[in-house]
């Protein structure tokens, strides 16, 4: 079979951003509102008072300071809180096509490609915009490639399958290049009314080339040395929203239709699983944890990153073994892995070995062990 490298990223980050403090801003606004019209229930204990959040809080909780949005006006809106995004029309390109082509511009010219050098497009993602036609086509369309493609979603962990699809479609001859892209409006399908999870979530697209070895023209290609999935069904990360939706009224508008979370449940379930998960992947491929001089892991909590990292390394990480990007970006979905590599890959030296790492709901696991040539 042939070897497969990663031969060029990409990245797509909305012009506006929100910061902490804006956030709170808003937050606590609609809190003190709420409060004040159920003043009466509240009293009467048939409604519980809602509590305001706050930056320390938000901090300590995710590391998280920042994040990108698509639409920020509709989201700090007190009376709506939902980002602003206008449907289009079938006859323009989808909000997500046109994010995943501009990540997708800048993946291909690091690798020095064009859209004839590429057979397959891989959409992966947690959220889609639609049932069909699959978003890779309409990718795939609006670049020109020649091919396939097709869409999936394994949540957060998107972007460690797709590039595990890609790998097995170059090794197969499936494809001689496969573009696998992650367009992700997180701030669609949570809610900003939600003090647990208001801070959460931004919005981005990554994209990343994968083709043989013995084809790539860039200069420092990554060559895959492995990859390791694991899923273990839980509801303790969760969006119910669906297509079956409007087969129950009733159902609609529960809360369970965006992104709900047991995160204490989540933090203690999933750090141990992906420790051990990187670990038996590095035995796998022949590496030793000392051997690896980075982790690009997944970008939802600074307190679960330090964790897994520590359990791997036996101490605390370094800010360059494991590279943060959440403080200003916050949690964006698969993308996250995806950003840590495109913005702390350059650096490092030729022979240099490195575990890219996703993990989320499912719960699902992805791991992919790299070198640089």
């Amino acid at each position: 079979m042939h070897k497969v490298v990663i031969s060029g990223t990409g990245l797509y980050t909305p012009t506006e951003s929100i910061s902490n403090e804006e956030l709170v801003e808003s937050f606590n606004t609609y809190v003190a509102q709420f409060n004040a019209d159920n003043a009466a229930a509240i009293e009467a204990g048939t409604v519980e008072p809602l509590a305001g959040s706050s930056t320390e809080f938000i901090e300590k909780a995710s590391g998280i300071k920042s994040r990108y949005v698509m639409n920020k006006s509709g989201i700090l809106d007190v009376n709506r809180m939902v980002p602003d995004i206008p449907e289009r029309s079938n006859d323009e390109p989808s909000l997500l096509c046109e994010m995943a082509v501009k990540a997708a511009h800048q993946a291909l010219e690091a690798a020095g490609r064009t859209a004839a050098d590429i057979d397959a497009v891989i959409v992966a993602c947690s959220n889609l915009p639609r049932g069909y036609p699959a978003l890779a086509v309409e990718v795939q369309e609006a670049l020109g490639i020649e091919g396939f493609g097709f869409d999936m979603n394994v949540a957060c962990s998107s972007a460690t399958f797709g590039i595990q699809n890609a790998v097995s479609a170059v090794q197969l001859g499936q494809a001689r290049a496969v573009l696998m892209v992650n367009p992700e409006v997180c701030t669609g399908h949570m809610s900003f009314r939600d003090r647990d999870s208001h801070f959460i979530f931004g919005d981005a697209c990554t994209a990343v080339v994968i083709e043989r070895a013995d084809q790539a023209v860039c200069e420092h290609p990554y060559e895959i040395l492995g990859t390791k999935l694991l899923t273990k069904f839980s509801n303790n990360i969760r969006n119910n929203f669906g297509f079956l939706n409007r087969c129950d009224e009733e159902g609609v508008g529960k809360p369970d239709k965006l992104f709900v979370q047991n995160g204490r449940k989540v933090f203690r379930d999933v750090c141990p699983m992906v420790a051990e998960l990187i670990g038996n992947h590095l035995q796998e491929v022949g590496l030793n944890v000392e051997d690896i001089k980075r982790f690009w892991l997944h970008q939802a909590n600074l307190n679960m990153n330090m964790l897994i990292a520590r359990k791997l390394l036996g101490r605390d990480p370094s800010a360059e073994e494991a590279p943060v990007v959440l403080d200003k970006y916050a949690n964006t979905s698969s993308a996250g892995s995806i950003i840590a590599f495109h913005q702390n890959q350059a650096d490092l030296p030729v022979g240099s070995h490195g575990v890219i790492c996703s993990f989320g709901a499912g719960y699902s696991i992805g791991s992919v062990v790299v070198r640089k040539h």
